[in-house]
């Protein structure tokens, strides 16, 4: 890596990852491409808003491949080819019965990176290839002067069969009694898995944030005032219209800007002090067990649910790529301070 104008760079070490920061006027993104081109911060509208573990430091030996036992040091990671561990089915050509890790293919892998400046602002892109489905996968990561943070992502099928894919942003927030997640009112959304807490899952759908459960309806948009630990998984259908996704922290919002044409399902992951999504592999002794967190992980998503094999089969929302095509999606971060509690 080489450092330029408004970003700086740091090589790697066996005990340190190395980074790369893209800073502008107020705002800096802090990338480790060591781990899978990982986003380990986002200062924006004067705050660091994603989540760090405080139990594993963001280094190689302390990642896991599970999302349920554990979500690592914290960031933002990509999910590619698929978000949950899964076995393809046999009528997929090129890749019948293939294995893919739960978090997908990108995490383990050191990833090309390049920063630079141009009259956009600074930017820093991100080179994977993965294998036995033959895609490529570039992301390019643009600090505006303006604060505002964009992500291009581009997919190829460098092989010669058409390939299926799904794709999750996985960022990770801090929840807090005040955190509020803001989606378009009334779109589907259906529960994937769900711990502690009844919802109705399965082919259900309902209405956002509006959520069976039991026999009534809760209000998911907040939360912290569902209960004190459960842990569960959503998917929301987006509009196929320029389309907010928004975290709310008191009178701060972080407002991810998609369009539904490329995007199609905002995910949401709800860790409320839950370590894992089940306690059956915590140790009996209560002063033995690690510590708990509460966290929330919502971006947007290419397919869904969480695994490629689900999302070929039943959902019906894989994406497929012709041999030497490439499908391009985006969205951009922006802080916004809000006048009024609402």
């Amino acid at each position: 890596m080489t450092a330029s104008p408004g970003s700086v760079a740091a090589p790697s070490t066996p005990a340190d990852p190395g980074y790369a920061t893209l800073a502008s006027a107020d705002a800096s993104v802090t990338l480790l491409p060591a781990l899978g081109g990982r986003v380990r911060d986002v200062w924006v509208g004067g705050r660091q808003w994603l989540w760090h573990n405080p139990d594993a430091a963001f280094s190689a030996e302390h990642e896991d491949a599970s999302l349920g036992e554990a979500v690592g040091s914290g960031g933002f990671d990509e999910c590619f080819p698929t978000v949950a561990a899964c076995k393809l089915p046999s009528w997929v050509d090129g890749a019948a019965g293939a294995k893919i890790a739960e978090r997908g293919a990108l995490w383990q892998q050191r990833c090309e990176t390049a920063i630079g400046t141009d009259e956009f602002g600074n930017s820093a892109t991100c080179r994977w290839t993965i294998s036995p489905l033959t895609f490529s996968l570039t992301r390019t990561i643009t600090l505006r002067p303006d604060g505002t943070v964009e992500f291009a992502y581009a997919a190829s099928n460098v092989g010669t069969i058409r390939m299926p894919f799904i794709w999750a942003a996985h960022p990770v927030f801090p929840l807090a009694d005040s955190t509020r997640i803001i989606l378009p009112k009334g779109a589907k959304t259906r529960v994937w898995m769900s711990d502690g807490i009844e919802l109705a899952g399965g082919e259900a759908l309902h209405a956002w944030p509006q959520i069976r459960a039991g026999g009534h309806l809760v209000d998911v948009s907040r939360p912290a005032a569902l209960g004190e630990r459960y842990a569960c998984t959503m998917f929301v259908e987006l509009p196929r219209t320029e389309t907010a996704i928004v975290i709310r922290e008191g009178r701060k919002r972080l407002e991810l800007r998609v369009h539904g044409r490329e995007l199609s399902h905002a995910g949401i992951w709800i860790n409320r002090g839950v370590l894992a999504p089940t306690e059956r592999k915590c140790p009996l002794l209560r002063w033995k067990r690690p510590r708990t967190y509460s966290t929330v992980t919502i971006g947007p998503c290419l397919g869904a649910p969480e695994s490629l094999t689900d999302a070929l089969g039943a959902w019906n929302t894989a994406r497929w790529i012709e041999p030497g095509a490439t499908a391009r999606w985006a969205m951009t971060w922006r802080a916004v301070k809000v006048e009024e509690d609402a």
